[in-house]
């Protein structure tokens, strides 16, 4: 059983996936601070200073504080301002994520380009040239 798992966990997709997952969690801490530290107080500038990410709606009565952090602690906020805050943050860093992925595509096509390979079709294995070769002699009604 020990063998069989370390061929899983070796297993190059397996590894791979790990690598990825862990890129993407660093990746991810460079996105948020483009988006926090530069884009947002750029927005917020555009806007006058809007922060939306304090708005709020209290659901309780015992809710008076004006910050959402204190009214959270006093009871039911609906924290509708930090939702749009987050989908804010979402849409920015979707919109920086097609740009890396239309960016990555665009050179791996000139790459393909240079190199000739684009637009050609992958070779097909022996056993698959073989079955279509009896499938052409079988409609020909060549084959015994």
């Amino acid at each position: 059983m020990w063998n069989e798992f370390r061929q899983f966990a070796l297993r190059g997709n397996v590894v791979d996936l790990a690598i990825g997952i862990i890129i993407g969690a660093a990746f991810s801490k460079i996105v948020d601070s483009l988006v926090g530290d530069i884009f947002m107080p750029v927005i917020g500038a555009a806007t006058g200073g809007l922060d939306f990410s304090n708005y709020f709606t209290p659901l309780s009565g015992s809710v008076t504080a004006t910050a959402l952090a204190e009214a959270k602690n006093q009871g039911a906020v609906l924290a509708w301002g930090n939702f749009i805050t987050v989908a804010i943050n979402f849409v920015i860093i979707a919109w920086i994520l097609f740009l890396l992925v239309k960016g990555m595509n665009r050179l791996r096509r000139t790459e393909d380009a240079k190199t000739g390979t684009a637009g050609k079709a992958p070779e097909l294995p022996a056993d698959v040239k073989l079955l279509t070769e009896i499938r052409d002699l079988m409609k020909t009604g060549r084959m015994l």
